[in-house]
């Protein structure tokens, strides 16, 4: 049985399509469609319905996806045992929030790479449903999310943490110094915030609207250093993780508004898929951050 066979056909399960899968590898339509006649005429069964350009998993199918993935991982495995390269040396695909990859490489990238220089690390920002997605298609190894709690048996947490949020201003602020403001004090207020239906925007807003309200932003934007800046230059407000804002705040340039009556729950959290097979490059890298003090 040929494990590229096995790696086409997990492919072609995961994204019901055989042209995608195609792309996806480098091959052939026709490739690709030879490999499954192949594994099918071997296992004597048929593994995909195929009507209309539509792709289905049979019911033997599905009970050979999770085999094939331990297979293949079992292989991965075997040759990165019997791998004459270095160590370490592999590329790493990790997914973030834009606020947490900046704090990643400015806080911890040096150190990491001095410690191994032969892992190669490529970062991407999405939102967390596009992060599981990814997850769900390997096209991602590890993702790091800033969101209400996730637990899914498909995904293991390696860590994670709650962090403490708040309503953030310019130290010249009127509400700088006031104790115990609703949100109705400052919801007419101009504000800066993170794209709607990302992270923890998408938590904020789901709290605003057990309250029947809604913050209308100036400005929408992604990198939480461009909202900082901004917010130390001019009297507006946000909503950012303590890691973003923190350093501001300890400089007087920014302050932490005492808002008593939203509540949010976010949580980072560093995840795999359950079905990811770790190699040293990627155990390397996850035992780093749970061992990193990362700002938060």
């Amino acid at each position: 049985m040929e494990i590229r066979n096995l790696t086409t056909f997990i492919h072609v399960a995961e994204l019901g399509s055989f042209t995608k899968t195609a792309e996806r590898l480098g091959y052939s339509q026709s490739t690709v469609s030879f490999q499954i006649k192949q594994l099918e005429d071997e296992l004597s069964c048929l593994l995909f319905e195929r009507i209309n350009h539509t792709v289905k998993l049979t019911e033997k199918g599905r009970e050979l996806v999770p085999v094939a993935q331990k297979i293949c991982s079992l292989t991965e495995e075997l040759k990165d045992t019997l791998s004459e390269t270095n160590e370490h040396g592999h590329l790493i695909h990790i997914v973030t929030p834009d606020s947490v990859c900046e704090d990643m490489i400015i806080t911890n990238y040096n150190d990491f790479h001095s410690k191994y220089p032969d892992i190669s690390l490529k970062f991407t920002n999405a939102d967390t449903k596009d992060m599981f997605d990814m997850l769900d298609k390997n096209e991602a190894d590890l993702v790091i999310t800033l969101d209400s709690h996730s637990y899914n048996r498909d995904y293991v947490i390696a860590k994670e943490e709650r962090l403490k949020m708040h309503f953030v201003a310019n130290a010249s602020s009127k509400f700088a110094h006031q104790k115990n403001l609703s949100i109705f004090d400052i919801i007419d207020e101009p504000f800066i915030l993170t794209e709607r239906g990302q992270g923890y925007r998408k938590v904020l807003d789901r709290e605003l609207a057990k309250k029947s309200i809604e913050i209308f932003p100036i400005l929408e934007i992604g990198r939480t250093d461009i909202i900082t800046s901004i917010l130390s230059q001019k009297n507006m407000i946000s909503f950012l993780p303590d890691f973003v804002s923190q350093e501001m705040v300890d400089e007087g340039k920014l302050v932490h508004l005492d808002v008593y009556d939203i509540e949010t729950e976010i949580w980072k959290q560093l995840i795999y898929h359950k079905n990811k097979w770790l190699s040293k490059s990627m155990r390397a890298l996850i035992g780093y951050i749970k061992n990193a003090e990362f700002k938060s």
